[in-house]
């Protein structure tokens, strides 16, 4: 959490790589009840290792969908969008979500991505955590930032432990097979009626738990996610509303604001880097998940990297470059360019894109030293004024996997973590979870928990990557922040559509696993300047040789076989 303040965020559009290298928020989010289930392709009854699994297959093992009535929100969901808390926290009045311990008392192990320094083994926030779930959590926590190959490395050994965390942005290569021979199924304990004995977990959408299938069996513990788009064009508001900055509603706005704000003497820039924010503008398919790179147009499948608003979108971002509109930082790669507090804090820039949590904890760490700082969202738009069209990302971002070799009592055990983990808001699970021990690790400030230095030590990303509660943004110190968040997911969603392969959990041959690793750099070198548009057509027209086309024909038969989730 950001310094000396907290969020009460179990959602900021859902955990991405974004959002945890670039700040100390941890996001968590889900999306508000089931969805459409599809039909069959590698199934549960196949043993398949690559494919899907959806449909009548897919019934037999999602959990039973039992929503909360815990708490009720200040803000419904809609358009797909978090729930919504602006009022005060009632902390006299915190509700109870786990009545009963369900831990066993034994000790579980996990590994699990930590961006930051760890906290002691023995602090008072996991020995908190260990006591309201009776069970002895030890955590092997890696450093989040090259925890891709800490994560191979221990999947290709034979020394797993207990669960291990596996980011959905890790899983390339071999890591998706890995999941599959490595890790337990988890739905004798949790399909069906089963889950009921968890009633947090029973209250995670069911969209979720299907992306939790994996080689046709219920084996991920998902942390839930917004389907909407979780990048934000965050801009200085404060700056905007003196200078008389209109917020722009084209690309070609967008391009003059730049030109205007920019004054490299005075050493002001329009922006960083916005590629993240082209790929909406342009309509431009995502490109974090395989399976959403692809998507039926006019009766053919077309990868993201095929379409002309993906040239497009790199060629405007390129443009941004070309005319020096960006910090220098961001074309140099500087670190500040991914930490961009403190420079956009000073005004270097004024406008930049990142995960929806930055929101808050941009707010929050400039409210005590510069109360005339706002930062806001700016709307997407189309980027030639027109209805805009955005793609839904997918309904879980994060799994707890594990070990096949548990015992029942430790699956029991890391189930019952999960329960607590997943509580909602306005719960005391979820003040512990979130926020650790009162006086310790947060204080009560005109009823507002405020987190102390130490609880910016201890409470950070450890047990929230285990599991979470349905979509939910709240920010007791911040309420505005809250609903201008939701607000703000809630009319990108009424122009968000589904793509073909939306909520599908798809594994690829392996054969193909490393076709498009290198498209991510050749974008940043032609945006850069290094590089040229040609040179990305050659790169599809290779790609598209060397086994695109084979993929194409691979995703057309799971198309085939289980229909279109596009919507």
């Amino acid at each position: 959490m950001t310094p000396n303040a907290a969020s009460a965020s179990s959602g900021a559009s859902g955990p991405s790589r974004r959002g945890f290298l670039a700040s100390t928020a941890v996001a968590t989010a889900a999306v508000a009840g089931g969805m459409p289930l599809l039909s069959a392709c590698g199934g549960s009854d196949s043993g398949s290792r690559d494919g899907t699994t959806s449909g009548k297959d897919a019934k037999k093992i999602l959990p039973t969908y039992v929503a909360s009535n815990v708490v009720t929100p200040d803000i419904p969901a809609k358009n797909g969008s978090s729930i919504g808390f602006t009022s005060k926290l009632d902390m006299a009045g915190l509700k109870t979500s786990v009545p009963k311990k369900l831990g066993s008392g034994g000790k579980v192990t996990i590994m699990s991505p930590f961006w930051g320094s760890p906290p002691k083994a023995d602090n008072a926030y996991y020995t908190g955590m260990n006591d309201l779930i009776g069970v002895d959590v030890v955590w092997q926590n890696q450093d989040g930032n090259t925890y891709e190959q800490k994560l191979g490395a221990v999947l290709a050994s034979s020394d797993v432990p207990d669960v291990v965390v596996v980011p959905g942005w890790n899983m390339n290569g071999r890591i998706p097979s890995a999941i599959i021979s490595k890790f337990a199924d988890l739905g004798p304990y949790l399909s069906g009626d089963a889950v009921k004995k968890y009633p947090n977990l029973a209250a995670i959408p069911t969209d979720a738990w299907q992306r939790s299938i994996f080689g046709g069996k219920l084996r991920g513990l998902p942390m839930p996610s917004a389907y909407v788009s979780n990048i934000v064009p965050l801009y200085r508001k404060d700056i905007f509303d003196k200078e008389g900055y209109e917020v722009p509603t084209t690309a070609d706005e967008f391009l003059a604001l730049a030109k205007e704000i920019t004054n490299a003497k005075a050493k002001r820039w329009a922006c960083l880097d916005m590629k993240w924010t082209a790929w909406n503008l342009f309509g431009v398919l995502p490109g974090d998940e395989k399976g959403l790179m692809w998507n039926l147009v006019d009766g053919k499948l077309i990868n993201r990297m095929e379409t002309q608003e993906y040239l497009e979108a790199i060629e405007w971002t390129r443009k941004l470059f070309a005319d020096e509109l960006v910090h220098p930082d961001a074309k140099l790669g500087k670190s500040s360019a991914t930490d961009p507090g403190p420079k956009f804090a000073a005004g270097e820039y004024l406008i930049y894109n990142n995960d929806i949590s930055q929101w808050y904890s941009r707010t929050a760490e400039q409210a005590a030293q510069n109360p005339d700082f706002k930062v806001w969202g700016m709307d997407l738009f189309a980027h030639d004024g027109g209805t805009p069209t955005f793609w839904a990302k997918n309904p879980a971002g994060i799994f707890a996997f594990v070990n096949k070799k548990a015992p029942k009592s430790v699956i029991e055990d890391v189930l019952a973590v999960a329960n607590v983990t997943a509580a909602p808001y306005g719960t005391k699970e979820y003040m512990m979870t979130n926020y650790g021990v009162e006086g310790t690790h947060y204080t009560l400030k005109d009823g507002v928990p405020v987190k102390t230095d130490q609880g910016n030590i201890d409470v950070l990303n450890a047990y929230v990557m285990i599991d979470g509660p349905a979509n939910t943004l709240a920010h007791p110190d911040f309420p505005e922040v809250a609903k201008g968040q939701v607000e703000w997911q809630q009319k990108v969603g009424a122009h968000t559509k589904k793509s073909s392969f939306y909520g599908m959990q798809i594994t690829e041959p392996s054969r193909w696993a490393n076709l498009s690793s290198d498209f991510e750099q050749l974008e940043d070198d032609i945006i850069r300047g290094r590089k040229k548009i040609s040179d990305m057509q050659q790169a599809v027209s290779d790609w598209k040789s060397k086994g695109g086309d084979q993929l194409r024909d691979w995703y057309q038969k799971i198309l085939d076989e289980n229909g279109s989730a596009a919507s």
